[in-house]
């Protein structure tokens, strides 16, 4: 018992401020992507654009510092007990994107932001995360398929849908990377704890070193490309810690509550974070909508008509 409450003691302080390193990076990237032309997904080149940018050098350094810190959560706590922490992400980045641009936050964002907050965290408290190893106990194809699947339906979307819809199906696509990028670095970490020359011995290593960059410029094309970051990141950070479940149960064998009040308790869960998504989206849209003019004010000339 002392030992499960000494690896708590570490897992979980690391899993919150990594969260709140994670916020600031995506807050401080979510800024410097609107400052670069936009390219094609997954585009190499936007990085090289970015990289001259000192904001976004800033949130590769709280990026790195975030990844560090989830990592040393993972080699001592439970996949699923440090995802549903990561969560706090999502606030987090919120307050750190109202600092940047020197204003408020919107309540309403913050009322979304805190619908799916708290709708992840009621489903991850249902689903009652308990046991599991650092080591891929499970047949990984079947899994591997689905998910492949949920990435290439993300990526779909991003390329026959326009504006929110188009930033959502980008969203999907790096939450799932996200996700299976975080359960390899349980096995990673937890393989670090045997030994510096462990982990290059195993293949997780190498596919982390795949997905990870992979899921990270399809962040920055979300970013650049929604008008907001609230509604991108809450759908990221979302489906990034139910990937991390299902990965839990299914390769890392961590086991989860069932039952009929349970399964009804999760729907209702996720129903809340669905709403909070919406919120988020809603007002995202409203805010970046432009001004409509003053009763009895003249209506802006258009650009493309010509003064006589």
């Amino acid at each position: 018992m002392a030992a499960e409450w000494t690896s708590l003691a570490v897992a979980v302080p690391a899993a919150v401020v990594g969260a709140a390193l994670m916020g600031l990076a995506s807050a401080a990237q979510a800024k410097a992507t609107k400052q670069v032309p936009q390219g094609k997904t997954l585009d190499p080149g936007l990085l090289v654009k970015l990289a001259h940018r000192p904001l976004w050098l800033v949130g590769i350094g709280a990026t790195i510092a975030g990844l560090l810190l989830q990592v040393l959560a993972l080699g001592f706590g439970p996949l699923m007990l440090v995802q549903p922490l990561l969560v706090t992400a999502l606030p987090f980045a919120g307050i750190f994107a109202a600092w940047l641009s020197r204003r408020r936050a919107d309540r309403v964002v913050v009322l979304g932001t805190l619908l799916c907050v708290a709708g992840l965290a009621g489903f991850l408290a249902l689903a009652r995360p308990t046991g599991g190893s650092s080591e891929l106990v499970g047949n990984v194809g079947p899994l591997a398929v689905v998910l492949g699947m949920a990435a290439l339906a993300g990526l779909g979307l991003s390329t026959v849908l326009r504006g929110g819809g188009r930033v959502l199906g980008l969203a999907l696509a790096t939450g799932v990377f996200y996700g299976v990028t975080a359960a390899l670095m349980k096995v990673v970490a937890g393989q670090l704890r045997e030994g510096l020359r462990v982990p290059f011995t195993h293949w997780a290593l190498y596919v982390v070193c795949v997905l990870g960059p992979v899921g990270f410029l399809l962040s920055q094309n979300t970013f650049q490309q929604g008008r907001m970051i609230s509604p991108a990141l809450a759908v990221i950070t979302t489906i990034d810690p139910l990937i991390g479940v299902a990965v839990g149960i299914g390769w890392l064998g961590e086991s989860a509550s069932t039952g009929t009040a349970v399964l009804a308790g999760e729907l209702a869960a996720a129903a809340v974070i669905v709403a909070g998504i919406a919120v988020l989206a809603h007002r995202s849209s409203h805010l970046m909508a432009p001004p409509s003019p003053a009763v009895g004010s003249p209506a802006p000339r258009s650009p493309h008509v010509l003064s006589g």
